[in-house]
């Protein structure tokens, strides 16, 4: 039982544990635990009802990632107005109760309520983009960039290398047009949080007390590939923000 697990040695074998690779074996994932956390049971009832290798419809479907305080639900919300478009986030709404029960849990749990949001959210983003452009706070790259950055200690060399297929997008996971990396300076974006005033998770906190945490979470998202992050400077105004990213989004995207 994944609970009763010793962890096992540092380097890429729990990494792989830790992140799983498809739908199959993050519903794998949720039976094992399903018996004594009855929330896994629920997540997993609502994925089994989601079709498999979903297809987005003819509208576009830009995600927006970024440590908090980037900026992503503000300039997520501006987007989503100004293309009259669907916002959506991950974890979708449906589980997004649960998600503080799963937090507690040792990371092949924790990493498989997460994922199986992504797949949730899969089913919403191919319905919603048949009818307007689809706005995404946080997908799978958030997923995999945290359990890279968790899994891994030390420093940013100490990363998977370059290419390694930790940083591929899933084979059966419905793909975005366009993915946004929203950054800001470190000092920056804990004076945003200060201001929020917010109760901190306990990923955050790690990523104001820990440095090292902090960059290789982002470069783990620099080095998604098929697709790729697209960084965006969220330092100036939220209208010089918002410019920016239509730009982008009309450059990349059939509007």
């Amino acid at each position: 039982m994944l609970r009763r697990c010793a962890p096992g040695p540092p380097g890429p074998q729990p990494l792989r544990r830790a992140l799983p690779p498809a739908a199959s074996a993050v519903r794998d994932r949720l039976r094992e635990c399903a018996a004594w956390i009855p929330e896994a049971g629920a997540v997993l009832d609502l994925l089994e009802k989601c079709p498999e290798h979903q297809k987005k419809g003819g509208f576009p479907v830009v995600v927006f990632e970024g440590l908090d305080a980037t900026g992503k639900t503000t300039v997520t919300q501006s987007v989503k107005d100004t293309l009259n478009g669907i916002l959506l986030m991950s974890p979708p709404t449906c589980i997004s109760q649960w998600r503080t029960i799963f937090d507690d849990e040792p990371a092949p749990i924790k990493r498989a309520f997460y994922a199986a949001g992504n797949y949730i959210l899969a089913s919403e983003i191919a319905k919603a983009s048949t009818q307007a452009p689809v706005i995404i706070d946080r997908y799978w790259h958030s997923t995999a960039a945290y359990t890279i950055a968790t899994e891994i200690n030390g420093k940013v060399q100490d990363l998977p290398p370059v290419h390694d297929e930790v940083y591929q997008w899933p084979e059966d996971l419905l793909k975005p047009d366009l993915v946004l990396l929203l950054t800001v300076d470190p000092e920056e974006r804990v004076r945003r949080l200060q201001r929020r005033g917010l109760e901190k998770t306990k990923e955050e906190a790690e990523l104001e007390a820990n440095s090292l945490f902090r960059q290789r979470v982002e470069e783990s998202y620099r080095r998604m590939v098929n697709p790729a992050c697209q960084e965006v400077d969220a330092s100036p105004s939220k209208e010089e923000v918002l410019k920016t990213v239509l730009q982008l989004i009309k450059k990349h995207c059939a509007l």
